[in-house]
């Protein structure tokens, strides 16, 4: 039961002791080491906090839950509703008070992510119902900020490239740059848990899930930048998380929608999909979040890797020594869901090893159904009370327990600066890689190619602040001298926009064609195709996948920027107008369309001008 007669003073100033003898851990120390800094007094001090618990709060810390609204308390009535529809709760300060949450995560579509100022605000309110419980507890506020084609948060903060793109300019000092940038803007926001980086190898190029996300296709880079971007990270005083332990690159299902099988032998995966998660590891990695893959090699019974126990306390805990947070990736995906409801996959997640349960789709159904796993015995309390107090060391190594409270002057201070967003430029510029040139066309100079067309996809920014595609680029190339005029064209251009493509490309000197995930079916093929009869020189950039060009036939030359967000489409155009040098080196190989064991380009392949 709750011991009543521990004050909220008393939490507090006990937890912050903790916090101090936390903090003077070495940001390079192993994760593992990050426990055992913690003094013998401390310890105490955290384990007397959680023995004052009740078991509704101890359960209520396992969970990181989605809400509604910009507002902690004050959202939009839609929010409300949607609060109500989903949680049975207002907004997150209710839904604080009612599960006893130990963490937040924001997403744009969930309307947590409006501006900085908004951000921040939500932040301090989130900790103030945290600190308002009967166990004040500050709360882990987290999200997805991988940058490149996935992020949260967007402008005024600044935007880096994304792992393929860093994992391209091959520089660890530029990726650890890039997330000390981006850490310090967060944790400006109070946002003090990024689910990045990616670890995964993408090996598969057909992978419908990580792809670009990850940092190439050779272990040993990939682990380079992992540790790079994991010290920056945290180095801003943020906990960085890896992702999706035990290794999701080389699967043709979205775990999202379905349960991948990963068909990997052991010795492979110690090969491949091990060593970034050793580099994690090894650079003091504060979370690692885990993949609703099958890996039969791992552990046969075909449990979800989040799911299984011969995988996160076997492989994880007790073979690669990881002593840290554990946290799910997203309940509510298809992947962990196929095989057990969603009462049960909460309940297997805790006995597996995990300690962070992340967006279930029902709340009160996965609160529950650790409420009745506990009740009856099939979970212990003390297996509660180890994740708790993992939870706790974390909260408490961030300086949540000292003062989880942010500022409006602190985000104008650090997000968005002009120092950031050079930095961003500088990164990102030597990211985009020339992968044919044949007969010299680019660099464009503006007095011989100075009439352009850009065409191509326009999607959706990832934080909905930036883009069009097409437009970015043709306002990059303005700027750099060109007359540049953009037509969106989409993915899947009609023969009717097709048409107006090559009409509009008629007395061009040049065509630029932004090309998304092209297949060997794909009417941006016809685009391009067509484009390329006209006689007017097509230059194809690749904005998302680089593997485009194996099926793109005839092109003047063709680029990758691995993303369609400005800072990328920004680097490339200074690229194609010569204006940057094309530095960046394919981190994955490119096979031959007509012959997929060949390889058309390598890893580390990239044309220069010098």
């Amino acid at each position: 039961m709750h011991d009543r007669n521990i004050s909220r003073r008393t939490l507090l100033t006990a937890t912050a002791v903790a916090a101090g003898a936390i903090a003077t851990a070495a940001p390079s120390s192993a994760a593992a080491a990050a426990t055992a800094t913690a003094s013998r007094g401390t310890r105490l001090r955290l384990e007397r906090i959680v023995s004052g618990m009740s078991l509704e709060e101890k359960v209520g810390q396992l969970f990181v839950m989605r809400v509604y609204g910009h507002s902690a308390t004050d959202p939009d009535q839609a929010d409300v509703d949607l609060n109500l529809e989903e949680m049975g709760v207002r907004n997150a300060a209710e839904l604080i008070a009612e599960y006893h949450v130990g963490g937040i995560i924001y997403f744009a579509w969930a309307h947590n992510t409006r501006d900085p100022h908004q951000i921040a605000d939500l932040s301090n309110g989130i900790q103030r119902a945290g600190l308002a419980q009967p166990t004040p507890l500050p709360l882990l506020i987290s999200t997805d900020q991988e940058h490149g084609i996935v992020a949260r948060v967007g402008k005024p903060a600044t935007l880096m490239p994304g792992a393929m793109a860093l994992g391209a300019g091959g520089s660890a000092s530029f990726a650890h740059k890039a997330a000390q940038i981006a850490g310090s803007e967060l944790a400006a926001m109070g946002i003090v848990q990024n689910y990045a980086p990616v670890a995964d190898v993408n090996i598969n190029p057909a992978n419908p899930v990580i792809g670009v996300r990850s940092f190439g296709a050779d272990p040993a880079a990939v682990a380079r930048m992992v540790a790079a971007q994991v010290s920056g990270y945290q180095s801003a005083g943020i906990a960085a998380t890896s992702k999706h332990f035990p290794g999701h690159g080389d699967t043709t299902v979205d775990s999202h929608t379905g349960i991948p099988v990963i068909s990997h032998t052991r010795q492979e995966w110690e090969k491949i999909d091990a060593p970034p998660f050793r580099a994690a590891i090894a650079a003091g990695i504060d979370s690692i979040m885990t993949a609703h893959i099958q890996f039969p090699a791992l552990d046969p019974s075909n449990d979800p890797a989040t799911l299984s126990r011969p995988i996160l306390t076997g492989i994880l805990r007790e073979e690669l020594g990881y002593d840290g947070v554990v946290v799910t990736d997203a309940l509510n995906m298809e992947g962990v869901r196929e095989k057990y409801g969603d009462h049960r996959v909460p309940v297997l997640a805790l006995l597996a090893g995990v300690d962070q349960l992340l967006n279930p789709p029902d709340l009160a159904v996965a609160w529950n159904g650790v409420m009745d796993a506990v009740r009856s015995g099939e979970i212990t309390e003390a297996r509660l009370d180890e994740s708790i107090l993992r939870i706790l060391l974390l909260k408490a190594k961030l300086g949540l327990f000292r003062d989880p409270f942010v500022s409006r002057h602190g985000v104008d201070r650090t997000v968005g600066t002009g120092s950031h967003l050079a930095a961003a430029d500088r990164i990102a510029e030597r990211t985009t890689t020339l992968l044919t040139n044949p007969d010299g066309l680019l660099p464009l100079s503006h007095r011989s190619h100075g009439d352009v067309l850009v065409v191509g996809a326009d999607l959706a920014s990832p934080s909905g602040t930036t883009g069009p595609p097409t437009t970015v680029l043709a306002n990059a190339l303005g700027e750099l001298g060109f007359r540049a005029t953009a037509l969106s064209t989409g993915t899947a251009p009609s023969s009717t926009k097709i048409a107006e493509a090559v009409s509009a490309a008629n007395g061009k000197d040049v065509v630029v064609v932004g090309t998304y995930n092209v297949s060997a079916n794909s009417s941006q093929r016809t685009l391009v195709a067509r484009l390329v009869t006209t006689g007017v020189p097509v230059v194809a950039l690749a904005i998302r996948n680089p593997y485009d060009i194996a099926l793109l036939d005839g092109v003047a030359a063709a680029l990758a920027a691995y993303s369609w967000t400005d800072v990328e489409l920004r680097a490339a155009a200074r690229v194609i107008a010569g204006h940057a040098e094309p530095e960046g080196r394919l981190p994955v190989p490119v096979q031959r369309a007509d012959d997929p064991s060949r390889v058309l380009f390598p890893v580390g392949h990239g044309l220069s001008y010098r």
